[in-house]
């Protein structure tokens, strides 16, 4: 490639003839291709955001893996746990014990899930100590019937920190007068907000020995909660750890399958958002194809008039094909600092806005989150400037090509 064709195509987009109408239909092919970028690389950003946030708020109130027994309660659970706390990449092994039952205050009524912990060894299990907005795990001590409530089980009780709810335990009592249900008054110690609506409407935390007495489960627990050191090998490091056990067989459990429905729905979704999307970029980028074939027919003459000084059709192909590289290139890297720059503020703007428009757009208890979260990967916004370019570029190929085949004679014969 010589200077003047690069001289040459680039002073065609800066062209003024016409009142500039050329530069102008080149400057709106850039900003079309802006927008169809940055739009992308912001949903994807905002996908990956809600995944991550998803998977680290799902990690701070539940264990990575649980192990329970197959025929029932866990009796032997003490050697179980020592035995575990050997094998690689097991942080911690905490045994619990969990039911659903019903809380009532006054006439507020509101199902959960009833989780009995050892607040001392609670907090290398999971991250919800420091999701406590009033109280303290310690609270819970034994005998003591004190609960610590998820705020939005607390707020449909309309209960606060102090205050008494009755629990009700699903197995009843056999009395001469019938089946009596069991029920135990315990004291709100503390509150948490895990920023996830199902934890925080459905889950209280007790202390294991209570929760023992309430649901009859004698020196057996539930199973044992498993904290690894890598969460993402949770699925295979807890079925090797359950084969080390031997005996009769564990039914095991991670946190990717109670989970499986939300991070596959939220791939299937990213992959189409993808494709729905690149359609936005594909029809930004083939503008180029109308923008060039312009530029073309106005500079039949000129054309012709190169070919007579002696330039060749690759000579001329390659005028016009810089200028639709050029082109895609602004309009690429224009649309990824753009869609960067908006998915790494977006938060702050969507909070700025809601409070402008007086409303809320994410509701927590439909997307479990009530912000919007975005995280931007490197691999995705090298993924989105690569396909967009690549179209960019074929979108050059016609033109350029149709360039070069001006014939001389034919474009003079009218000057």
């Amino acid at each position: 490639m010589s200077a003047y064709e690069w001289l040459i195509g680039t002073r065609h987009l800066r062209s003024t003839h016409r009142r500039g109408f050329v530069s102008f239909v080149a400057l709106m092919s850039v900003c079309g291709l802006l927008l169809g970028v940055a739009t992308l690389i912001v949903v994807l950003s905002v996908m990956n955001g809600f995944e991550r946030e998803l998977r680290s708020r799902i990690l701070a109130v539940t264990s990575h893996a649980t192990i329970m027994g197959l025929t029932g309660p866990l009796t032997d659970w003490r050697s179980l746990q020592q035995r575990l706390r050997g094998e690689a990449g097991v942080q911690a092994v905490v045994p619990y014990i969990e039911s659903q039952a019903m809380f009532a205050n006054a006439r507020h009524m509101a199902g959960a899930n009833v989780r009995g912990v050892l607040p001392q060894e609670e907090r290398s299990a999971t991250g919800i100590a420091q999701r406590l907005t009033a109280g303290s795990l310690e609270d819970l001590k034994s005998g003591s019937y004190n609960t610590i409530l998820g705020g939005a089980l607390a707020r449909e009780l309309d209960v606060r920190p102090g205050d008494s709810v009755i629990l009700i335990a699903p197995e009843g009592t056999a009395t001469p007068t019938g089946v009596v249900p069991r029920m135990r008054r315990f004291r709100v110690a503390g509150l948490f907000e895990s920023g996830m609506y199902e934890f925080d409407r459905g889950l209280a935390l007790i202390n294991m020995a209570d929760a023992a007495v309430l649901f009859r489960t004698g020196a057996g627990v539930t199973g044992l909660r498993l904290a690894f050191a890598n969460p993402l090998r949770a699925p295979q490091l807890v079925q090797e750890a359950a084969k080390s056990l031997g005996g009769p067989g564990y039914f095991v459990n991670d946190w990717t399958q109670d989970h499986a429905n939300f991070f596959r729905s939220i791939e299937i979704t990213k992959s189409m958002m993808f494709l729905i999307l690149l359609m936005i970029v594909a029809v930004a980028a083939f503008n180029i194809v109308a923008t060039l074939v312009m530029i073309v027919k106005e500079k039949q003459t000129d054309i012709a008039i190169l070919r007579t000084l002696g330039a060749g059709p690759r000579n001329v192909l390659l005028i016009f094909a810089i200028q639709g590289v050029l082109i895609g290139l602004a309009g690429t890297l224009l649309g990824a600092a753009s869609g960067t720059l908006l998915a790494d503020n977006l938060q702050a703007l969507v909070g700025a806005l809601e409070r402008l428009l007086g409303t809320q757009f994410l509701d927590a208890r439909v997307y479990y989150m009530s912000d919007l979260p975005a995280y931007v990967e490197g691999a995705d916004v090298v993924k989105v400037c690569a396909v967009a370019f690549l179209l960019c570029v074929l979108a050059t190929i016609y033109p350029a090509w149709r360039a070069a085949r001006t014939a001389p004679a034919e474009a003079l014969r009218h000057e």
